[in-house]
């Protein structure tokens, strides 16, 4: 097995980084600061270490749109793409004056009218004016999210690679469902599957429950085992090559049991009718009107969200009605898209697929494996 740690591949970084340009050209922006480690990967194509975990903004990475050059926060230069030279990558360091000083050193620093951020923190608020002392510091995340929404065509096939992964996983786990068995169980074959494809780290943390057949949203029971003719829901997330493959389905622990036939054949139905709602063109919130015309009440979780280097907009949830309002489905975007219907005295089918909006329509990226 390989343990060179490569960059992403040249088609999709570099397909990638003109997206952005474009946006910075957009929103006009000479420079953009980067911390999140998703755009600084969806940037960069490099593959860092050392980064798991929530921290607060440092300025990671910097583009330049005049000159397209990046200058990348990192000790080293493994996974590091050619492009990027190692004299333009600055070193680790915890403090934030000394992150400063490199950025005031860039060639275009002093130049620059209008610098984009992605976040900030108080700390850099009062010292980024010092680094760039004509410059205008405006939000950046718009430029990002706006960049990152629309999928590229090598985007896609990197999706399809995380989602292989997920649903290998949710396979895997299904297999190990039964009388008996329990959840945590489940998930530890789920987490094993997914090491053995190559991908360590998973994307969600609840990978199995057994759902109530009292209660709409809650657990059957708290030590989870399970029991003859439960409605056990999968959800298997995977982080691969930098992008998240999210897949969701519903298992029968034993033989069926009453209604859960018809139970199913509403799922289905729901299921059809939010992918025929995934069109170029079409108001996000239909997909909310979906779950009132066919009947159904709204889940807690979001009716749909983005997939791609990590929790991506569009999220479609009746408490964003805003935001939802406000967003329109574009051709190339990749929607995780939830199915969730429940019936008392049976229990819940749950489900979450894939779906790349195309301009002929939707394409479902994921299969029917490992469940309902």
């Amino acid at each position: 097995m390989a343990t060179e740690i490569l960059p992403d591949e040249r088609a999709l970084r570099f397909g990638r980084r003109e997206r952005v340009l474009a946006q910075m050209a957009d929103h006009d922006l000479d420079l953009m600061v980067l911390g999140r480690q998703a755009n600084v990967r969806y940037v960069s194509g490099t593959p860092q270490l050392w980064v798991a975990g929530t921290r607060p903004f440092g300025p990671i990475l910097v583009l330049e749109r005049a000159t397209v050059e990046i200058h990348l926060n990192s000790t080293w230069d493994e996974g590091v793409p050619n492009e990027i030279g190692r004299d333009r990558l600055y070193g680790l360091s915890w403090s934030p004056f000394t992150l400063t000083e490199v950025l005031k050193s860039l060639p275009t620093s002093a130049t620059a009218r209008r610098v984009g951020t992605d976040s900030l923190s108080p700390t850099f608020a009062q010292l980024l004016p010092q680094a760039f002392p004509n410059a205008e510091l405006v939000d950046g995340e718009p430029a990002m999210r706006a960049a990152r929404r629309i999928k590229t065509p090598e985007e896609i096939s990197a999706l399809r690679q995380a989602l292989d992964v997920a649903q290998t996983s949710l396979a895997a786990a299904v297999e190990e469902l039964g009388p008996g068995s329990r959840e945590q169980s489940l998930v530890g074959a789920m987490m094993e599957a997914m090491t053995l494809a190559g991908v360590s780290t998973p994307a969600t943390q609840n990978g199995a429950w057994v759902t109530s057949r009292d209660h709409p949203w809650r657990r059957a029971r708290e030590d989870g085992r399970i029991q003859a003719g439960d409605l056990v829901a999968f959800a298997a997330g995977a982080l691969g090559g930098g992008y998240v493959g999210e897949v969701g389905r519903t298992a029968i622990a034993g033989d069926e049991p009453a209604g859960a036939g018809p139970l199913i054949g509403r799922s289905k139905s729901l299921t059809e009718r939010l992918f025929a709602a995934c069109r170029p063109g079409a108001p996000a919130g239909r997909l909310l009107e979906v779950y009132d015309q066919s009947g159904e009440v709204l889940p807690p979780m979001p009716v749909a969200h983005g997939l791609g280097m990590g929790f991506d907009p569009p999220v479609v949830s009746a408490e964003l009605a805003r935001s939802v309002a406000a967003t329109t489905l574009e051709a190339g975007m990749v929607l995780a898209v939830t199915g969730y219907v429940w019936q008392e005295g049976v229990g819940a089918v749950f489900t979450r697929d894939a779906v790349h909006i195309t301009d002929d329509g939707p394409e479902l990226l994921t299969s029917a494996q490992g469940g309902q």
